[in-house]
C-alpha cells in the first residue's frame, strides 16, 4: 500500500472488498455529498486525489464517490497474470460497478480521466443499463488510438510502449529512481507546479511502490492485449455506448494534436458532444473551475 492518503476536504474514506476471481479486491475510495451519484474515476499514474479541487464543489448538488482503481492508490495491487486480464479494463470496471452496487446505486454518473475515462468506456459499455451519463477527459479510444499510431504519437506517449514491456524491465528501471521518471512523465510539458505537495507526495508514493508500478505496467499491458480482444469484439457486433458522452480533451495535448476525438468516440457511440480545452493533459488538475463548469451542465 502507499504511505499516502490526501483526503478530500469534507468527504469520508472508506474502502470495500469485491469479490473476484483469485480473492476479494480492496478498493478505496471518499464520498461526500448528497443528491444523483456520480462516481469519478482517476487517470496513471495517479489516484482518486486528482478530484481534491472539484469534488467538494460537486458535492454540492451530487453523491460524489471519488475511487482509487485496482493497482493503485489505497486499492489492492495483485499481481498479474501472463494473459493481463487482472488489469483488464473488464475486470477493473467490474470493480467500480461492484463498489457502486454495493453503495447501492443501480445507475449513477460516470467521470473518468485518463486510464479512468478507458475503465469508464468499459464499465459504460459492459453496464449500459447503469451508466446514465458519460464524461471522458483527455482520451481517444485505445482501439483507436493504437491502430492510428503514428511517429508523433509513439514519441510523445512513448510509455505506452515502454510500460507493456515484459515484466520486469519497465519495473526495474522506474524503480532506479522513481522521483525523477515521474518527474520525466509528468512535467515534462507544464511542470509539476499543478500538482499539490499533498497530490504529488501520492502520486510519488505509488511510483516508489513496487506493487503500485507492477499495476500501474499491468494497466498497460492489458490495453495492449486483452483489451483490444474486447474492443474488437465490440466492433465486429456493432455494440456501441448509448448514454449521452461528453468528451473533453486538452488543447495542447498530445491527444488533440495526434487524434480528433469527437470524430473518434462518434464512431463507437451513438451521442456524442465535446471541445478542447485551454490546457493539457491533466484537465482537473489545470482547469478545474472550467471542468466543474463543464461537470455541472452535462450532469444536471
Amino acid at each position: 500500500m502507499t504511505t499516502t492518503n490526501c483526503l478530500i476536504s469534507g468527504f469520508e474514506q472508506n474502502s470495500i472488498a469485491i469479490p473476484a476471481e483469485d480473492g476479494p479486491i480492496e478498493i478505496s475510495y471518499q464520498f461526500g455529498g448528497s443528491g444523483p451519484p456520480l462516481l469519478l474515476l482517476h487517470g496513471f499514474p495517479q489516484t482518486k486525489a486528482i478530484w481534491e479541487t472539484i469534488a467538494p464543489a460537486l458535492a454540492k448538488n451530487y453523491t460524489v464517490i471519488a475511487s482509487d482503481l485496482r493497482g493503485y492508490g489505497q486499492s489492492s495491487k495483485p499481481h498479474g497474470k501472463p494473459d493481463h486480464s487482472t488489469y483488464s479494463k473488464r475486470a477493473m470496471a467490474a470493480d467500480q460497478h461492484a463498489l457502486m452496487q454495493s453503495l447501492g446505486y443501480e445507475q449513477y454518473f460516470l467521470l473518468g480521466h485518463d486510464r479512468g475515462g478507458r475503465v469508464s468506456h468499459r464499465l459504460a459499455m459492459d453496464y449500459p443499463e447503469s451508466v446514465l451519463r458519460l464524461m471522458l477527459l483527455d482520451i481517444s479510444p485505445t482501439l483507436c488510438m493504437y491502430e492510428n499510431t503514428t511517429m508523433a504519437f509513439a514519441k510523445g506517449y512513448w510509455h505506452w510502449f515502454f510500460l507493456i514491456q515484459d515484466e520486469p524491465t519497465p519495473e526495474t528501471m522506474i524503480a532506479a529512481n522513481p522521483e525523477f521518471w515521474l518527474k520525466n512523465h509528468m512535467g515534462r510539458y507544464a511542470g509539476t507546479g499543478i500538482f499539490s505537495p499533498a497530490r504529488w507526495a501520492e502520486y510519488l508514493a505509488g511510483a516508489s511502490n513496487p506493487q503500485s508500478m507492477h499495476a500501474m505496467c499491468e494497466d498497460y499491458r492489458a490495453a495492449a492485449s486483452i483489451d483490444l480482444v474486447h474492443d474488437r469484439a465490440d466492433r465486429a457486433t456493432g455494440q456501441k455506448l448509448t448514454m449521452p458522452l461528453r468528451v473533453l480533451w486538452g488543447e495542447h495535448g498530445l491527444v488533440n494534436q495526434c487524434f480528433h476525438p469527437l470524430a473518434d468516440w462518434k464512431a463507437v457511440a451513438d451521442e456524442v458532444s465535446g471541445k478542447a480545452l485551454p490546457c493539457g493533459h491533466y484537465i482537473p488538475e489545470e482547469l478545474p473551475e472550467e471542468l466543474l463548469n463543464e461537470a455541472r451542465k452535462f450532469f444536471a
